[in-house]
């Protein structure tokens, strides 16, 4: 019998952890406004990799099925952050007639798939996310609820990348690119940037502290 409830919970967490704003919302609108809604779509699409494996990775944690070690989750942390050190160095020194003007511009499906699985955001917002929603009807997920709770959060994911998709394809979201499309590119790097350095050190603390226990 279907929670109705529960699964809109769900679906509601998927949504919004779609659609919260952090690097791949600002890579996603950038290569959308640049290139179009075409390589958007590739990008929105890999990323449903990383989305699918993270809310997974949170609703068990919820309910307690998995007990993983924090170490993974700092060291996977660093590697995070440098990946997204080395994406925001390469948008700041973009040149006006640089070849990857655009972060993601180059195969965007493989990119897509990098930031879904290794996005900052990732673990610790959808466990958030799905933990402020979902872990109040904790007594009624189970094993056998768990496929209808990854089904109702990628519909959660589909709706909110739709909204998107529209949404980056917009005249006057393409427009300001083509004016500031340099400088945008640009501050997102900066940004990239302080994203990875933050996840650097959580990384590191988190290991620190590990030792020292």
């Amino acid at each position: 019998m279907f929670d109705v409830p529960l699964l809109a919970a769900t679906f509601f967490a998927g949504f919004l952890y779609t659609i919260s704003p952090g690097p791949a919302f600002l890579a996603l609108f950038a290569l959308g406004a640049a290139k179009g809604r075409t390589p958007g779509a590739w990008f929105m699409t890999g990323h449903l990799v990383g989305d699918i494996l993270w809310s997974v990775a949170a609703l068990a944690a919820i309910v307690g099925v998995s007990q993983i070690g924090p170490t993974l989750f700092d060291i996977l942390g660093i590697c995070c952050g440098l990946y997204l050190i080395y994406m925001g160095a390469r948008a700041v020194m973009t040149r006006r007639d640089g070849k990857a003007a655009v972060i993601g511009a180059d195969r965007p499906l493989v990119n897509g798939v990098i930031f879904g699985i290794t996005n900052p955001k990732s673990y610790p917002v959808a466990l958030a996310t799905f933990g402020a929603l979902v872990a109040p009807y904790g007594d009624h997920i189970t094993w056998a609820a768990t496929p209808g709770l990854i089904a109702a959060a990628f519909l959660g994911f589909v709706a909110a990348d739709f909204i998107l998709y529209v949404a980056i394809g917009l005249g006057p979201v393409r427009a300001f690119f083509a004016r500031y499309g340099l400088w945008v590119t640009r501050i997102v790097g900066v940004v990239f940037i302080g994203f990875g350095l933050k996840s650097l050190l959580d990384g590191a603390r988190g290991l620190a502290s590990s030792a020292r226990g």
